[in-house]
C-alpha cells in the first residue's frame, strides 16, 4: 500500500482552516456601523399653524351652456347626451357644441301628431253636424211661421163662420203660436249647445295643435350651441364625475357644460372635519399647482361650507372650502390639481424646532442635547412639522433629531 503524499494533506486541511478563521472573525466583528446624528437647531420667530389640503382649480365665474328650456311642459324628465365636442376646446359663439338624444321626443312628436289629425278630423265632423243640425232647425222654424201665418189667416176669414168653427181657428192659431214660440226657444237653444260642441273640439285642436309647435321648438334646442366664445368645459355631476357622452341630462338642470371666465380662479377644496374649526373665511393662502411646481401664487379663503359631506370612499366627513387665487396667470386652466397652505393663525415671536425631536417618557416631553443630556422641555402648539418650546431651551440650542447611540444613559436635566 502507497502512503498519500504530505502536499494533499496540506490542500484538505488549508480550505478548513480558512473557513473556522471566517466564522471566528464574522461573529466576534461588530457589523452595525452609525452614521452621523442628524441634529437640529431651536429657533425663534413667528410660528405659522397651517392646514394643508389638496385642490382644484375652478373658474369664479362662468357661463353655462344649456340645453332645450321647455322639457317638463312637454313632460321629458331627462334627456341623454349623444354627442359633444372634446373638453378644453376653443368655441366661438354659436358654434356646435353638443346633440341631444332625440328618440323620445320624436316619439311623442309623432304621437302628438297623429292626435292632431284625428282632432282635426273630428274638427271637421263636428262642423258639418252642426252646419246640417242648424239649417234643418231654421228649416223647420220657417215652415212653423207659413204655418203661422196660415192659421190667422184662417181665422181672419171664419169671421163669417158659425162661432164653432171661429172658436176651432183659433185654438188652431194658438196652437200655431205656441209651436213657433217653442220652435224658437228650442232653436236658440240648440245653437248654444251646438256652439259649446265646436269650442270644445275647437279648444281641444287648438290645444294639441300650440304642444305640437311647442314640442317641434324644444326639438329645435336638441343641438346646443355656444352661446359666445371660451373654452368648454363638462358639467360635474353631484359626485364629481364629468357629463360627457351617454351622460343623462335632468329636466330640472339642463346645463350641458360650461364656458369659464379664466380671469378670475378659485380653488376647490375639501377639508377634514377635525381642521375645519381652524379655517374661516378671509384667512390667507399659499397656492402651488402640481403641473407647474416652479411657480407660486397667494389666495384668500371665501367661503366654508356649514355641512359636511361623505366623500367616496372615504370615511371621515370634509367640508368644502374655496379659495380665491389673486394673481391672473395664463397658463392656469379648470381642473388642475393644487396644493393648498391655508394659514390659519401666526403666533409671533416664539421657540419652536422640529417634532421628531421631541421624545415623551411617562408623560414627561425632553430633547437629546448635542451635550450628552436629555433636557426636560414644555412645549405648545404645533403645525405640521414643527412644535412650540415655553421653556427648557434658547434660541441657538441643538438637539438630536433621533436618540444617539446609549442615550438612554444620559442624565435628565429637569426643568
Amino acid at each position: 500500500m502507497s502512503l498519500p503524499k504530505p502536499g494533499r494533506k496540506i490542500w484538505f486541511i488549508l480550505p478548513a482552516l480558512l473557513f473556522v478563521i471566517a466564522v471566528i472573525w464574522y461573529y466576534s466583528s461588530d457589523r452595525t456601523t452609525k452614521g452621523p446624528s442628524v441634529t437640529a437647531k431651536v429657533q425663534s420667530g413667528d410660528f405659522s399653524i397651517n392646514v394643508t389640503t389638496s385642490g382644484e382649480l375652478e373658474a369664479r365665474k362662468s357661463e353655462n351652456i344649456l340645453g332645450p328650456s321647455g322639457l317638463r311642459e312637454v313632460r321629458i324628465w331627462q334627456v341623454q347626451i349623444s354627442d359633444i365636442i372634446p373638453e378644453g376646446t376653443l368655441v366661438d359663439s354659436g358654434q356646435y357644441v353638443a346633440t341631444l338624444d332625440r328618440t323620445e321626443i320624436t316619439n311623442r312628436m309623432k304621437d302628438l301628431e297623429s292626435e292632431l289629425e284625428k282632432l282635426e278630423s273630428q274638427f271637421i265632423k263636428t262642423t258639418l253636424d252642426t252646419s246640417i243640425d242648424m239649417r234643418a232647425a231654421r228649416e223647420e222654424l220657417i215652415s212653423l211661421k207659413y204655418a203661422l201665418e196660415e192659421r190667422q189667416i184662417t181665422v181672419e176669414q171664419s169671421i163669417y163662420e158659425p162661432p164653432a168653427t171661429q172658436r176651432q181657428a183659433a185654438i188652431e192659431l194658438e196652437k200655431a203660436q205656441r209651436a213657433y214660440q217653442q220652435a224658437t226657444r228650442n232653436y236658440k237653444l240648440r245653437a248654444d249647445k251646438n256652439q259649446a260642441n265646436m269650442q270644445e273640439v275647437a279648444v281641444s285642436f287648438t290645444q294639441a295643435k300650440r304642444r305640437l309647435e311647442q314640442i317641434r321648438e324644444v326639438l329645435g334646442g336638441f343641438t346646443v350651441t355656444a352661446p359666445k366664445s371660451g373654452m368648454l368645459i363638462y358639467k360635474r355631476n353631484w359626485d364629481g364625475s364629468k357629463m360627457g357622452i351617454g351622460s343623462t341630462m335632468s329636466s330640472w338642470d339642463n346645463v350641458v357644460a360650461t364656458l369659464p371666465n379664466l380671469n378670475e380662479m378659485i380653488s376647490k377644496t375639501y377639508v377634514n372635519e377635525i381642521d375645519i374649526s381652524k379655517v374661516k373665511p378671509g384667512q390667507k393662502v399659499q397656492i402651488g399647482v402640481d403641473a407647474f411646481p416652479e411657480r407660486s401664487y397667494t389666495g384668500e379663503v371665501t367661503e366654508v361650507a356649514n355641512i359636511g359631506e361623505q366623500m367616496r370612499n372615504a370615511n371621515a366627513k370634509v367640508f368644502e372650502v374655496k379659495i380665491v387665487v389673486n394673481e391672473f396667470d395664463s397658463i392656469l386652466r379648470p381642473a388642475m390639481t393644487t396644493k393648498n397652505t391655508i394659514i390659519t393663525s401666526v403666533i409671533p415671536q416664539v421657540l419652536f424646532l422640529p417634532i421628531e425631536c421631541v421624545h415623551t417618557t411617562d408623560s414627561v416631553s425632553f430633547v437629546y442635547r448635542t451635550n450628552q443630556t436629555r433636557q426636560q422641555i414644555k412645549t405648545g402648539q404645533t403645525n405640521e412639522n414643527q412644535i412650540i418650546v415655553t421653556e427648557g431651551l434658547k434660541e441657538g440650542d441643538e438637539v438630536y433629531l433621533s436618540p444617539p447611540e446609549d442615550a438612554v444613559k444620559w442624565k435628565l436635566l429637569r426643568i
